[in-house]
């Protein structure tokens, strides 16, 4: 009985670095919208190239979630299926899923597929993924399916997520920030932290001058949004590994976490993190 792990690309996570000799991994990719230009979020894609083929645009980009087909091969390829998608609040990636799972079992009802809605992005999807991972190794190939959906649900309850963006650029093009708003805090020097909700909407937690209040404003954060005593934390960086390094060392510093791992950002995250952005799953 095949073990099969599937997310779309808004985990962090990739292919060509997960490692397993019983679970298959896949990630299904959403697509970027850039002016004229598509760019597939798989393995393969440029994220410099990505950001300024953005810089560049002066429309408002856009993405694109995959279809309920892609989901359906990706399901078909295992016997025993857990998903982990994107928020259903800010992706249609989630329902697309379901349909995809709803098409595989008409034809083949006796695969079992399980799909979860992260509510998140990014590095929580990762530690997710990371977990799913574990649970499908420890249970083995005779293993049950509804237990390790269980537990995935548990450890899912347990997880947060916040981050930092100091582009605001596509907010801007998107209109989601009035552009004297986004010159006054990037002129200000002044950092927008946010988290997400338990429904899996953004809300903007706090602002900080300066990077050294900013990293000090997300330990605290974390630090009052749950016990983070032994908890695994992943930073997703923009093309930031200097800042997500030293938002590392502040996380050791301030909070009594197991280990901080750090993660560049895919395609999608990038996409709406933009430069320098840091995301936070823990």
């Amino acid at each position: 009985m095949t073990w099969n792990l599937v997310s779309d690309s808004s985990c962090d996570l990739r292919v060509s670095s997960f490692h397993s000799d019983s679970v298959r991994f896949e990630t299904v990719p959403l697509r970027l919208l850039v002016g004229e230009r598509e760019f597939l979020d798989n393995d393969q894609l440029s994220v410099p190239e990505l950001l300024a083929a953005m810089a560049a645009e002066k429309s408002a980009a856009s993405s694109a979630c995959p279809s309920p087909s892609a989901f359906a091969k990706a399901f078909a390829a295992g016997d025993r299926t857990v998903c982990i998608t994107i928020s259903s609040q800010l992706s249609g990636t989630y329902h697309a899923a379901c349909i995809g799972r709803e098409m595989v079992l008409e034809e083949h009802p006796d695969k079992e597929i399980f799909v979860l809605d992260s509510r998140a992005a990014s590095s929580t999807c990762a530690l997710l993924v990371r977990r799913a991972r574990a649970l499908m190794e420890a249970a083995g190939e005779d293993g049950d399916f509804g237990a390790v959906c269980d537990q995935l649900r548990r450890y899912h309850a347990t997880l947060r997520t916040c981050f930092t963006l100091e582009n605001f650029d596509n907010l801007i093009k998107n209109g989601r920030m009035r552009p004297i708003v986004g010159t006054l805090l990037h002129s200000l020097g002044i950092h927008v932290i946010a988290d997400a909700t338990p429904e899996g909407t953004i809300h903007v937690a706090d602002k900080a001058r300066g990077i050294g209040k900013t990293y000090r404003a997300i330990t605290a954060l974390m630090g009052a949004s749950k016990d983070c005593s032994g908890a695994e934390v992943i930073i997703s960086h923009c093309e930031n590994l200097e800042g997500a390094m030293a938002l590392k060392q502040q996380i050791l510093a301030d909070l009594p976490v197991k280990r901080v791992d750090l993660l560049s950002c895919r395609g999608l995250t990038s996409f709406y993190a933009m430069e320098k952005g840091l995301i936070v799953g823990y």
